[in-house]
């Protein structure tokens, strides 16, 4: 960077930090910095909700996955990343039963009352290895906008944005990050409406929106994969889930389902950014919002990372709220060291503190940010039947056991490497992803329903012997 660069980007990240801190509200009690609520005890309004989830959603490293994948595939790969923020409907409404048929107020509550208490301990262990990854993937996107890995300038920006982001989150927990997070939605969209103003009119329209194959080896399977991984992908990560249990159930619906289409939009239009480098020969190398916005000049590139920092500072915040619920509040009621009311707020402060610095530590190690969203899709794979088919069961411990430890350890065999070839659907890159998830999404289901099976089957067999 010369003078001028360093002075706009380095001025707006203070700046940034500095606006954040001063407008975002302090809490002033448990419930405000846990649950959201206001000083009166009021919950979260619904457009707040919408618009904290449908940004909150949105990470730094969702939309640089999405120009990348427009650039490698066209409008093809746009949609298919776009597709994940289908599953925010999906989950809400999954959500919305689960209040109103069974009084749950969180999904371990749920969790323990249908499959005991070591199905909420691993269901708790994944959401804290997705939260430990969301700090790392989305402060390394913004530190790439200021140097690149190993230099000076890319670890400073990442831990000073980190700073930032972490100081206004322990002013007011889960209310300052809702809050906060309704500004920077606004200024997300008009700095992608920015770019767009500067993309469009360079290309051909027509061209910018039909570029691409639907074939499998096209990144139509990364799309087939997509789909799947809508009933499993929202319910592991707790910036979404935990925003499905701070206000009326009606409301939370209405909320979920308008972020989720807002998201999808904006994702998609978003990858159009790829599209442009895809047209253009522009090489993308890894990140192509900061390839095309070298490419249109400096004030299109400052445009891409107020993108990048609005983006990744709602999630980050979402983040270390979640953690603070997560380590505070859940885990101790789930280890029955804690009753109903809620703990100090410094016990939260405590948990934000540790893992803001924890969670950048892959990041000085070097990180595939694609892999943090595919892989882990699969993983947790097995989570799908539970929240699908949980209308099927009272009481069935070894259904969710069979069906989340299948999934997990079918995600851990693709990460090694060691899923047979045959598995494959298609030959395109992401075949094999697409095989795993599509046998695997039956094999956990069989799974979750052979206890219920074996139960019926019994119960037959005693019942004719009785006569």
């Amino acid at each position: 960077m010369n003078f001028t660069e360093a002075s706009l980007f380095w001025g707006f990240l203070l700046v940034y930090g500095v606006v954040m801190y001063w407008l975002s509200p302090k809490s002033k009690n448990a419930n405000s910095f846990y649950k959201g609520a206001d000083d009166q005890g009021n919950p979260v309004g619904q457009w707040s909700l919408t618009a904290s989830i449908f940004i909150s959603w949105i990470f730094a490293k969702s939309v640089t996955n999405a120009a990348n994948l427009g650039a490698a595939y066209g409008v093809v790969g746009g949609l298919a990343y776009a597709s994940y923020w289908l599953s925010i409907p999906v989950a809400g409404y999954v959500i919305y039963l689960i209040r109103t048929q069974t009084g749950a107020r969180s999904l371990q509550d749920f969790l323990t009352s249908r499959f005991g208490r070591l199905a909420s301990l691993a269901f708790a262990a994944a959401i804290l290895i997705r939260l430990y990854n969301e700090v790392w993937s989305n402060t390394a996107v913004v530190g790439g906008y200021f140097g690149l890995p190993g230099e000076w300038e890319y670890y400073a920006a990442a831990m000073l944005f980190t700073v930032f982001t972490l100081a206004y989150s322990l002013k007011g927990g889960l209310r300052s990050s809702i809050f906060t997070d309704v500004i920077q939605a606004f200024v997300f969209v008009f700095f992608v409406g920015a770019v767009l103003f500067l993309i469009i009119p360079a290309n051909d329209t027509s061209a910018l929106l039909t570029n691409g194959e639907f074939r499998l080896n096209a990144g139509f399977d990364l799309l087939l994969v997509a789909l799947l991984q809508l009933f499993s992908y929202p319910f592991h990560d707790p910036v979404l889930t935990d925003r499905g249990f701070v206000n009326r159930e009606k409301t939370m619906l209405k909320s979920f389902v308008i972020a989720g289409l807002l998201g999808f939009v904006a994702v998609f239009i978003f990858s159009l950014v790829g599209v442009h480098a895809r047209l253009n020969g522009i090489e993308a190398m890894g990140n192509a919002p900061a390839a095309v916005g070298q490419s249109l000049g400096l004030a299109a590139l400052f445009f891409m990372s107020v993108v990048m920092m609005t983006s990744a500072g709602s999630t980050l915040d979402s983040t270390f709220t979640s953690l603070a619920k997560s380590l505070a509040v859940d885990l101790p009621r789930l280890a029955k060291r804690a009753s109903d009311k809620l703990p100090s707020m410094r016990v939260g402060a405590v948990v934000m503190v540790i893992f803001a610095f924890l969670g950048n530590l892959p990041m000085f190690a070097g990180t595939d940010i694609l892999k943090a969203t595919t892989i882990s899709g699969t993983m947790v794979m097995g989570l799908a039947p539970v929240f699908l088919f949980y209308g099927f069961t009272k009481w069935s411990p070894w259904s969710f056991h069979l069906s989340f430890w299948t999934g997990l350890g079918l995600g851990v065999l693709l990460a090694v490497g060691l899923i047979p070839a045959s598995w494959a659907i298609g030959d395109g890159q992401y075949a094999m992803l697409l095989g795993v998830n599509a046998y695997g999404f039956l094999i956990c289901t069989a799974g979750f329903f052979a206890p219920l099976l074996l139960r019926r089957l019994a119960g037959r067999s005693l019942a004719a012997g009785e006569a």
